[in-house]
């Protein structure tokens, strides 16, 4: 086994130590920001600057992985013929599933959301990113080789993507049609690349609303167990 060099963390700089009452004080602030993120499915059609994804994607990029061989990769969609052929495919899709594909219960816990087949966000929101779970790959561009823990990986990477755009004042929507094959074709990724989720990115429309549903969030003592 070869010994791999190592950096002190303090030589990095990357790292503060604050005291008991900062660390709380931090921590309420961060849940006061985060706690305002609300899933949306209604979109202005106003533009969003690039460098401002770009951003929060980079920030996507310093999730954890596993052997660090960053497993994923993020195909941003600002082309309204590209979101156009993605909204036709996944409303194809969309249409299968609430036609039968799904289960009664399925349906039933979708209800309180008042989803349905017709997708008009993946047009309306300036730009779609699709996110890639990528099966081979390495920490250096070009290498092909088995990535581990990608599932876990590519989550996680997800959920800071989410926190950044929420940061940057952009609102989200996850959409996860089944299947999703249809986006290597259209985005010309490998067969390797998996498909994980289109995440609808903008501004709220006008209109836009949330579900009394979706404000129902588990307290603390349902969610925690303290050993």
């Amino acid at each position: 086994m070869t010994t791999q060099e190592h950096i002190l963390l303090s030589d990095l700089g990357d790292w503060a130590e604050y005291t008991e009452t900062d660390m709380r004080k931090r921590a309420e602030q961060f849940y006061e920001m985060i706690r305002k993120r609300h899933t949306i499915r209604h979109f202005s059609t106003d533009p969003v600057p690039k460098e401002a994804i770009e951003a929060c994607i980079k920030a996507a990029g310093t999730a954890p992985s596993g052997a660090n061989h960053q497993p994923w990769h993020f195909a941003l969609v600002g082309d309204p013929e590209i979101k156009k052929q993605v909204r036709d495919a996944a409303e194809e899709e969309e249409r299968a599933f609430y036609a039968g594909k799904a289960s009664d219960e399925w349906l039933k816990a979708l209800e309180p959301i008042g989803t349905n087949e017709n997708k008009p966000h993946l047009e309306d929101a300036p730009w779609l990113i699709c996110i890639f779970a990528q099966r081979r790959g390495g920490v250096e561009a070009g290498e092909d080789r088995k990535n581990y823990y990608v599932n876990e990986s590519v989550g996680i990477a997800t959920g800071l993507l989410i926190t950044a755009l929420h940061q940057a004042g952009l609102a989200t929507l996850t959409h996860t049609p089944n299947p999703m094959n249809f986006l290597n074709q259209i985005l010309n990724r490998p067969s390797t690349d998996k498909p994980y989720l289109i995440l609808v990115v903008g501004k709220p429309d006008a209109h836009a609303t949330i579900p009394e549903h979706a404000l129902k969030k588990k307290p603390l003592k349902d969610i925690m167990s303290v050993f």
